[in-house]
C-alpha cells in the first residue's frame, strides 16, 4: 500500500503528526479520528513497548493516519519488528553521523538496499498479497532525528545517505546541545530559529523532507509557514493535560 504521508509531502501538502505515548489501542483509535495525517508510537520516551505498539497500530482505522513509530534507539532488531508489525515509517533518535544514518537505513531496507530480514508478519496484510517485499523499500519512510550539535555539523553527510527520506528535529535535546536551557519544546530563541532555517534549506537542496516536534497547534502552523513539511502536535499525554488544565481553570474561575 503506497505511503500516503510520503505522497502528501511530495505533493507539497503540510501534515500534522500525532504522538502516542499511552500504551492503549483505545487511545490510538481515538487519536486516529481527530484529523492527523500520521500517528507515531513513541518507544523511546513514551510508555510503550513492542506489544503495545502493535495494539496501537491495530487501533488505527484502515483509512486513517499513516502508522509510524519512534525507535527507542538505533538498533536493527526493534526496527525490523516494528516494520513487520505495520509501521510505514520510523523515526530514529540521536543520529549524529552518516555511519549511524547508514545503519538505520540498512535496518529498514530489504536487500540489496539494506539488511532487513524478510518476514512481514502483519505488514504483509496490507496491499496486494505477496507484494509487500516489492514495494516496502519505496514505501517505508526513514527519518533520522537531528538533535545534537554533532548532527548539525554532519547534516549534509546524513542527508546524502541513500535511503534517508528526511529528518526530524528534536527541539529540547537540540537546545540542550547548544546551551539553550531549560529544555523547552517551543522556544522563541533567534539562534534556534536560524538553525531551523539552515536545516530547512539543506533539506530543500537535497529534496528531503523536514519536520519537528511541537506542543501547540499555533506553533505547528508557524513551523509550517517557516517551511517544515510536517510537525507533531504534542502527544496524547500532553494534549490530555493541556485540555484538562484549561477546563479545570474554567471550572474554578471566580
Amino acid at each position: 500500500m503506497p505511503n500516503k504521508l510520503k505522497e502528501a509531502w511530495k505533493a507539497g501538502r503540510k501534515t500534522v503528526n500525532g504522538w502516542l505515548s499511552i500504551p492503549s489501542a483505545f487511545s490510538a483509535e481515538m487519536m486516529a479520528q481527530l484529523g492527523f495525517e500520521s500517528l507515531t508510537v513513541d518507544l523511546q520516551h513514551g510508555v510503550q513497548d513492542y506489544m503495545s505498539a502493535v495494539a496501537c497500530f491495530q487501533g488505527m482505522p484502515a483509512l486513517g493516519p499513516t502508522p509510524m513509530a519512534r525507535l527507542p534507539w538505533n538498533e536493527p532488531g526493534i526496527a525490523g519488528k516494528l516494520l513487520d508489525a505495520g509501521a510505514q515509517g520510523l523515526i530514529c533518535p540521536m543520529v549524529n553521523t552518516a555511519a549511524q544514518a547508514e545503519s538505520f537505513v540498512s535496518a529498514c531496507r530489504y536487500p540489496p538496499l539494506g539488511s532487513r530480514s524478510n518476514g512481514p508478519v502483519r505488514a504483509g496484510l496490507y496491499g496486494e498479497p505477496g507484494r509487500y517485499f516489492e514495494t516496502a523499500n519505496d514505501d517505508v519512510l526513514c527519518l533520522p532525528m537531528i538533535e545534537t550539535r554533532e548532527a548539525l555539523d554532519n547534516l549534509d553527510a546524513i542527508l546524502a545517505v541513500p535511503g534517508v527520506d528526511g529528518i526530524y528535529i528534536g527541539p529540547t535535546d537540540l537546545g540542550i546541545s547548544i546551551g539553550l536551557l531549560p529544555p523547552i519544546m517551543e522556544r522563541e530563541d533567534a539562534a534556534l530559529f536560524a538553525i531551523y532555517a539552515d536545516v530547512i534549506k539543506a533539506c530543500r537542496s537535497r529534496g528531503k523532507f523536514v519536520g519537528l516536534h511541537c506542543t501547540t497547534g499555533a506553533y505547528v502552523r508557524r513551523m509550517h509557514e517557516m517551511g517544515f513539511d510536517y510537525a507533531t502536535l504534542g502527544s496524547d499525554v500532553t494534549n490530555m493535560a493541556l485540555g484538562v488544565r484549561a477546563q479545570m481553570a474554567a471550572a474554578r474561575a471566580v
